[in-house]
């Protein structure tokens, strides 16, 4: 699975990998393709610098690369207090009262409630990039569209590759004005933040958008043959997210939580502002429907929402309250059926990769 993009970076498989677990990232660098570790959750600069130094120990010398989550306009002078006084009195009071009507016990007295979303704030991330480009990263990926431009510049000049997502090919034409060097065409199939047209119509219209610009396709990718078709269509490789989150070495904190991963099919999943205020491919869950039915209050515009279910989104994670508990994740998540380790899944990705590949080699008669 060599690709023009996959021979610049040094990798041998053009799998792009990205997770917000080191040991995922780190492993996925190790099977041999592109581990990319997920900065949104690192809200103090010494925790990102902790893990990637363990990132450096376990990566075998092998290139890896960090994800942000960054507005391209500055806000100025806007803290995350401004930010949290914005949160409507009823919206409060809806979170509390669907958390009441499902048993989920409050956090103890003094307990931190974990895990903010203030990844997008624009003093969060440069506080990030300041201690990534300590680090010998080869890539740069924003989540949210083209980084700003003193970003991009400041990547390229320590020879850092930038990648951007894309769900319109109107998108990724920005980001190719932008500078950017990779645009990741992700369809309405994958997990997370994602807009609304599918793999197989976006993944050409974006290589047609922005060539020669290399195309990574994402979203319903889980297998080799639909890594095979997603080249095909003219991407120089692959990235995806949802597929590492049953393996062994990802650290979801929540048994109940993988179970239902295990467990989901395809039609599981709801495209949904509740966790974010964006539009996110999750699990289905109550706590979904809550925030879906037109008899509820309406979600808020990121990133108030965010902010205003972080405790409860973490109250729910930690007493594993079934009926509300969910995470961000594709479409894929109906092939996610075993745990496996990271080297087992890229196995049956090369496997099935050549089964495609020798598939088509059949139909055009070019093998027996």
């Amino acid at each position: 699975m060599e690709t023009e993009l996959s021979k610049k970076l040094g990798v041998e498989h053009a799998i792009f990998g990205f997770t917000p677990f080191p040991a995922v990232a780190a492993a996925i660098t190790r099977a041999g393709g592109f581990g990319v570790l997920g900065a949104v959750r690192y809200t103090a600069p010494d925790d990102l610098a902790r893990d990637l130094d363990w990132m450096q120990e376990h990566t075998d010398g092998k290139p890896y690369g960090l994800d942000v989550v960054m507005p391209a306009k500055k806000v100025e002078g806007v803290t995350e207090a401004d930010v949290e006084a914005m949160i409507p009195a009823g919206h409060r009071q809806f979170v509390q009262d669907t958390l009441v009507k499902h048993g989920v016990p409050e956090l103890a007295e003094g307990e931190a409630s974990g895990w903010r979303i203030t990844g997008w704030m624009e003093e969060v991330a440069r506080n990030q990039l300041d201690v990534a480009f300590d680090y010998p990263i080869r890539l740069l990926a924003n989540a949210l569209g083209s980084p700003p431009a003193d970003v991009v510049r400041r990547a390229h000049d320590r020879g850092v590759l930038v990648a951007a997502l894309a769900g319109s090919a109107k998108h990724a034409r920005h980001h190719a004005e932008a500078g950017i060097d990779i645009v990741v065409a992700q369809g309405y199939e994958a997990g997370g933040h994602t807009g609304e047209i599918a793999s197989m119509v976006l993944v050409p219209d974006v290589v047609d958008a922005v060539g020669p610009l290399p195309v990574l396709a994402a979203g319903g990718i889980g297998s080799g043959e639909q890594i095979a078709a997603g080249l095909a269509l003219g991407a120089q490789g692959v990235w995806l997210g949802s597929l590492w989150l049953t393996v062994e070495e990802a650290d979801l904190h929540s048994r109940a939580l993988t179970q239902k991963l295990l467990a989901a099919g395809s039609g599981d999943t709801v495209r949904s502002r509740a966790l974010t205020g964006k539009p996110a491919r999750q699990l289905r869950t109550e706590w979904t429907d809550a925030w879906d039915d037109p008899a509820g209050p309406g979600t808020l515009p990121m990133p108030l929402q965010g902010l205003l279910v972080a405790e409860a989104v973490s109250r729910i994670q930690k007493y594993e309250t079934g009926a509300l508990l969910g995470t961000p994740v594709g479409q894929i998540v109906g092939r996610m059926n075993s745990e496996r380790s990271v080297q087992a899944v890229f196995d049956d990705l090369t496997r099935g990769f050549e089964r495609a590949v020798d598939r088509i080699n059949r139909i055009a008669g070019r093998s027996a």
